[in-house]
Formats: structure tokens, C-alpha cells, sequence
């Protein structure tokens, strides 16, 4: 049985969510503002959280943010029509993906449904352990961590989904809509500029200088590649 957070501060929002998700045999707990959705987040580790964006106590990019402190669950932040800039700070805090109110709550379940996919078959995926070691960065693959001067930096699933597939093909450049398509699925609804949110703060988390890359550079006109 998958576990989910719904957060939002309109109650008939949640609790239809609710009644429509407990339909699939989904578990789910539900919140009400920011401060209480991140005490549950804390306190269980979901398969997947719906987010608002405007909440009480603390917004929604805030729950976003500090959960990617101590988490990767897959975070769906629900955004208000037409605002892009919403959006693009949602996925900048480590959301893996955004839907626009008002919804179709089947888009919703697709949507929830693939990302927790997804997630499922790379834990289920037999891996061989894979270590690199480039300059002062360290991944180990197998347990998804990343060091810099073996200082721990944390990224969010994607960013590292981001980085392992650069580390390991050295020098291939990858367009922007291969990244997207390949990191976050060919029904991802989003465009290119989350490909470019993601590069952006992961060279802020590895790079000794993002203006300057050492790691992850830029093929103007084409795409980006990683070099050692």
C-alpha cells in the first residue's frame, strides 16, 4: 500500500483527494499547513507528497525546501493557473514535478502514479556498487551520496539522477530535451527550462565556481556535458 501526504489548506480539496486516492488503496495522511505537513514528513517516509504552494504557517517551496534536507520522497507541488514562476521555484526547491489548479483528479492519480513507478523500479533494479571519483567529487551510486572534499552535499533525486547519468558518459553532450525525456520521463508534462533550473543549482551545490564550471559545462546551442 502507497503512503501520501496531501497538503492543502482547503479542507474540500483535501478531503476529495483523500476519498479518491483511498479508492486506489492508497494510504493517505493529510495536513493543513506548513508546519504540520513538515512534522509528518519528518515523522514518515511517503511514497509521494501533493504540496500546495499557498499554505499557512509555512508556504509550500518552504515545506519543499526543508523536506529536501532530510528527504527525496517525490514532492508534486500543486500551483496556482498560470503562474510559471511558481513553478519554476517549485522545482528550484527540489520538487520533482507541479500541476495547475484547478486539476483533473485523474491527471493528479497518472501523474502520482508515474513518478511512483518510476521510483519503484530504480529501487528495484539490482545495481551493481559504482563509485567515481573525479578531482574533489566523490559519488557512490549505490547509496546515492555525493561528497565534495568528503563533505556530504545534499541533492534531490533528480539533480543526482542529473549528475550520475553526466558522470558516467564523460563528454557526451545531451540536449536538453534528451535530459528531460530520459530524467523525468517522456509524459513529463514540463519543458526544457527544467532541465536548465536543475543544472543551475546543481553546479551551485558541486561547482567551486557555478560561473565558472569545472564539472558540468555548457555546449551553446546543444546542450550540456560533463568533464572531469
Amino acid at each position: 500500500m502507497k503512503r501520501v501526504l496531501v497538503v492543502d489548506d482547503e479542507k474540500l480539496i483535501v478531503k476529495g483527494i483523500k476519498f479518491s486516492l483511498e479508492q486506489d488503496d492508497m494510504q493517505v495522511d493529510c495536513a493543513y499547513d506548513g508546519e504540520e505537513a513538515l512534522a509528518l514528513a519528518k515523522q514518515t517516509e511517503y511514497d509521494i507528497v501533493l504540496l500546495d504552494i499557498m499554505l499557512p504557517k509555512l508556504t509550500g517551496l518552504e515545506v519543499c525546501q526543508q523536506i529536501r534536507e532530510f528527504s527525496n520522497m517525490p514532492i508534486i507541488m500543486l500551483t496556482a493557473k498560470g503562474d510559471d514562476m511558481d513553478k519554476i521555484l517549485g522545482l528550484e526547491y527540489g520538487a520533482d514535478d507541479y500541476i495547475t489548479k484547478p486539476f483533473n483528479i485523474l491527471e493528479v492519480k497518472a501523474r502520482m502514479k508515474a513518478i511512483i513507478r518510476r521510483n519503484a523500479k530504480k529501487s528495484d533494479q539490482a545495481e551493481t556498487v559504482r563509485k567515481m571519483n573525479i578531482g574533489d567529487l566523490s559519488i557512490d551510486c549505490d547509496s546515492r551520496r555525493v561528497y565534495i572534499e568528503g563533505k556530504e552535499i545534499n541533492l534531490t533525486a533528480k539533480e543526482f539522477d542529473m549528475l550520475e547519468l553526466l558522470v558516467f558518459h564523460p563528454n557526451k553532450v545531451y540536449s536538453r530535451e534528451t535530459l528531460l525525456n530520459t530524467i523525468w520521463g517522456s509524459e513529463y508534462p514540463g519543458d526544457v527550462r527544467t532541465v536548465d533550473v536543475h543544472v543551475r543549482r546543481l553546479r551551485e551545490k558541486i561547482e567551486p565556481n557555478p560561473g565558472e564550471p569545472k564539472y558540468i559545462h555548457t555546449k551553446w546551442g546543444v546542450g550540456y556535458y560533463f568533464q572531469g
